[in-house]
């Protein structure tokens, strides 16, 4: 007698869970336990790196909503960490404003801008929608400028930690566990977001603008909203790298930062929340690979001694590599990957052919 095997929702409620399987299940238990163990057995090395990965997934899934569901490419995306972070430097060093306001100032900061160059989506596509999110960067990046100089803060702002009372936030470990909060509150609100009409949505205009416009889906409002989310999480993960590093300068959000999360997408996987943070921990951990290699392997002083400019010509090998052989990104190395395990033993042959 045939029986059913695998796993069958039979309601709505079940079908919009988040963590549905056993499987799932596990792995999230898994996960947080190692995620929770991980600055007790880290060096402060490992703790930094981990929290550098935090900051870069935040950006990272914010970017990924606009460019690789809602089909929006962006260029400004440092323009707006800046913004995030020069409205903590300045309303710190101005009003002496504390993190409980900064944040929030920060997040309406991003919204504005999110607002203000969104609007040209209505209108541009494609290339002259980047180039017009570019503007950004240069506007926002000059501003600080300027107001560095005006201020006399020619070699940046410094900015004291966040406190909570008594309790000053200095601690890597403690920046650990903020920062991986903040991270999995990102990607929980983006995957809720994707779920529901405005995910389908963005994913409608992504796939055909026309279409979605014929069925009934108001684009401009949807492409607004798509620059408004991604632009408020940006900033927020700008004011977050401002307060983590204790200081902010125009110096840290060249445009090369803007490539860095654009190959995020692009490596990690465009279209996939799980190809945002693959995406994310590939291009943190990527430069000092290459910088333990160099130290490693045989090769002539000259390339050591020139470790930026090997560092850059690494990172455009790889982006075109994946471009290449593989531009569906790590999210589908990991696919075929967790697709032979799940059928493994089971080999796939191809079906005989019965001749009558």
């Amino acid at each position: 007698m045939p029986f059913a095997s695998g796993y069958f929702r039979t309601s709505y409620a079940r079908d919009m869970r988040l963590v549905d399987t056993r499987a799932q299940v596990a792995s999230l238990a898994l996960f947080l336990l190692a995620a929770a163990a991980f600055p007790l057995l880290a060096s402060s090395f490992l703790l930094d790196l981990a929290n550098q990965f935090f900051l870069a997934a935040i950006g990272a899934v914010a970017l990924m909503l606009l460019t690789g569901y809602a089909g929006l490419i962006s260029l400004g995306h440092a323009g707006l960490l800046a913004a995030g972070a020069f409205t903590v430097g300045i309303l710190f060093k101005e009003v002496a404003a504390p993190f409980w306001i900064t944040l929030p100032a920060a997040a309406v900061a991003g919204a504005l801008l999110g607002v203000i160059f969104g609007l040209p989506s209505l209108r541009l596509r494609g290339l002259y929608l980047a180039v017009s999110t570019l503007a950004l960067h240069f506007v926002v990046v000059y501003l600080g400028g300027e107001y560095e100089t005006k201020r006399g803060f020619s070699t940046g702002i410094v900015i004291d930690p966040p406190t909570l009372g008594d309790f000053v936030v200095t601690d890597p470990h403690v920046w650990y566990f903020v920062l991986l909060v903040a991270a999995a509150g990102t990607v929980w609100l983006s995957l809720n977001l994707l779920r529901g009409k405005t995910g389908r949505a963005w994913r409608a205009i992504r796939d055909h603008e026309t279409v979605a416009e014929a069925l009934g889906i108001n684009v401009p409002a949807h492409k607004l909203a798509a620059f408004v989310v991604s632009s408020t999480l940006t900033a927020v993960a700008g004011a977050l790298f401002a307060y983590y590093r204790g200081f902010v300068s125009v110096e840290a959000f060249s445009l090369f930062l803007s490539i860095q999360y654009v190959a995020m997408v692009i490596i990690g996987g465009m279209g996939s929340i799980l190809g945002a943070l693959l995406g994310a921990a590939f291009v943190t951990l990527f430069p000092y690979v290459i910088e333990y290699l160099l130290g490693v392997l045989p090769v002539p002083a000259a390339f050591t001694n020139q470790m930026f400019a090997v560092n850059y010509a690494a990172f455009g090998l790889a982006m075109a590599l994946f471009l290449v052989f593989e531009p569906g990104g790590l999210v589908a190395i990991w696919r075929r990957l967790r697709n032979w395990f799940v059928l493994w033993p089971f080999k796939q042959r191809p079906l005989a052919v019965t001749r009558r």
